[in-house]
């Protein structure tokens, strides 16, 4: 090794350290390079010979960075041999005082020798407050750009705009003179509006049973080994605003409001989810329940009236499906029940409710005169809907009067959660005011599905997946079946537009004579 005159030892070999501020900055543009570039310029300059370049991809504010820590790991194997460090900045070896100093000295801990073709690096007092003021502006440069970028955003979001990753059904797309919006992602979309819609409604039960429809979509996007989702996810999903058209940032004070891409759902549909999701617990969807036993926990024990489970019974050359009391105490315990006797009266019961075509086209007819008058109504609705929006308004403005006046913060506090619930009322009521008087779909298009469920539910049991035929049980029975052992199904007690029609048909019906139904008088 050879040393200068002032018994310094002459440095021959150097290595150059790079850092972009994200990946992104390494896929979209040159900025590594250019640096490595300028360094290896300003090294044959001085004579030293490269021998490693070290790059990273990471804040300026980090000092554990990977290619930093291999390059202090490189230096301290060849402590013996001092080698330049070459930077094309000094914003490249870090944005932060804090940060600065300390890999400054590891750096020389380790026997390197800071260097750049930007400033000159130095032990004296001058040499040392010029790098302590740059190093100093870049931290203050670093923080002004976070804040920058910060206000920016915030800005956007104020407006409308979602400025985060795209949520699960959405993608973003640029649209002239907006930037990039949130538009549908096919078939996503429509997968995740069905399980939400379809939450709200009570045809998913519970979260599991959402989970497992979505588990069934082919494209739609799984997080767990064995192509299922987690529950947290379902969650998120169930309580995320931004789905109703509308967002909300309260961690940068901003309230929520509608937003300028399009909702998967109705705010409507969103409050309806939230008021399930905080009602009643009930109990997981059972993963034994599935295509072989689609009446297994909705029928019931006439003894205990303890739900039916189901089981496959070996056989001698092959098994037989079976329902069954589990209930211990109870005298049907264990007690085999065949799957074709229970279910074959189920769908005898299932087909007396199908309608003649005469009936069914009286309750059609009903069904117009009812949507005729709903009509008429709506004009009357949207005068009180508006009034009820001028009421909450006015409410609004005496609460933040009241707050201006208020001195406790807990007071304040108070107030701003009533503020904040009389906005998501009056969010509602203007939806519905949009929609006051306008249906969405004609007669036939709103009750083609209803009026097909309820000309043949036994046809639809018959030729749906596990997921109808639940939902033909919730929509044509109030509550479960009971089933007595050698008996048979006891008297079903029917949803209301069954119940209606068998009233109808029940009833003898005849014109009435002139004199009427009374025995005449002598």
């Amino acid at each position: 090794m050879t040393y200068h005159e002032n018994n310094t030892p002459e440095i021959s070999k150097a290595v150059i350290y790079c850092r972009v501020s994200s990946t992104k900055q390494t896929v979209r543009g040159d900025g590594l390079g250019s640096q490595e570039t300028r360094c290896r310029e300003f090294a044959k300059y001085k004579g030293y010979e490269v021998v490693e370049v070290f790059q990273d991809d990471s804040s300026g504010s980090l000092t554990s960075r990977p290619g930093m820590q291999a390059m202090l790991a490189f230096l301290s194997t060849r402590r013996k041999e001092p080698h330049a460090v070459i930077i094309d900045d000094i914003s490249r070896l870090a944005r932060g005082l804090m940060a600065h100093f300390d890999l400054r000295v590891k750096i020389g801990d380790a026997g390197g020798v800071l260097v750049s073709p930007s400033i000159e690096f130095g032990e004296d007092s001058d040499s040392q407050l010029v790098e302590n003021l740059l190093a100093s502006v870049s931290q203050h440069q670093r923080q002004k750009n976070g804040e920058q970028t910060v206000n920016r955003r915030r800005a956007r979001v104020q407006n409308g705009y979602w400025v985060f990753q795209a949520p699960i059904g959405y993608r973003y797309e640029r649209v002239s003179g907006q930037g990039k919006v949130l538009v549908r992602d096919e078939p996503n979309a429509s997968a995740l509006q069905e399980a939400l819609e379809g939450y709200a409604s009570g045809r998913f039960e519970t979260q599991v049973e959402v989970k497992r429809f979505l588990e069934r979509q082919p494209s739609f996007p799984k997080d767990l080994p064995g192509g299922e989702i987690r529950n947290q996810r379902i969650y998120d999903m169930l309580t995320r605003v931004i789905y109703a058209g509308y967002i909300e940032a309260p961690n940068w004070n901003v309230s929520l409001r509608k937003a300028q891409h399009e909702g998967l759902i109705s705010f409507e549909t969103f409050e309806k989810i939230q008021a399930r999701l905080k009602g009643t617990a009930k109990a997981p969807a059972r993963k034994d329940i599935n295509e072989d036993f689609p009446l297994r926990g909705f029928v019931l024990c006439d003894d205990c009236s303890k739900p039916l489970t189901a089981c496959w019974s070996q056989g001698k050359s092959k098994k037989y499906p079976y329902y069954l009391c589990p209930t211990k105490g109870c005298p049907s315990y264990r007690k085999s029940i065949k799957r074709e006797e229970l279910e074959g009266e189920f769908e005898d019961v299932l087909q007396t409710l199908q309608p003649t075509e005469g009936l069914f086209a009286l309750v059609k007819a009903m069904f117009r005169d009812a949507w005729d008058m709903r009509l008429a109504q709506a004009s009357e609705d949207t005068k009180g809907v508006k009034a009820n929006i001028k009421q909450i308004e006015k409410q609004v403005d005496q609460l933040l009067d009241r707050i201006v006046d208020a001195s406790s913060d807990s007071v304040v506090s108070a107030y701003e959660k009533r503020i904040a619930k009389l906005e998501r009322e009056k969010v509602l009521a203007e939806e519905k005011l949009a929609k006051s008087g306008k249906p969405r779909h004609t007669f036939e298009e709103s009750f083609e599905h209803a009026m097909r469920f309820l000309s043949n539910p036994w046809s639809i049991w018959k030729n749906s997946d596990l997921t109808l035929k639940k939902t033909v049980l919730r929509l044509a029975f109030v509550e479960p079946l009971p089933y007595r052992r050698n008996q048979g199904l006891r008297t079903p007690n029917l949803a209301l537009p069954f119940k209606a029609l068998g009233d109808i048909c029940g009833h003898k019906c005849e014109m009435a004579r002139w004199g009427g139904f009374e025995p005449p008088t002598p």
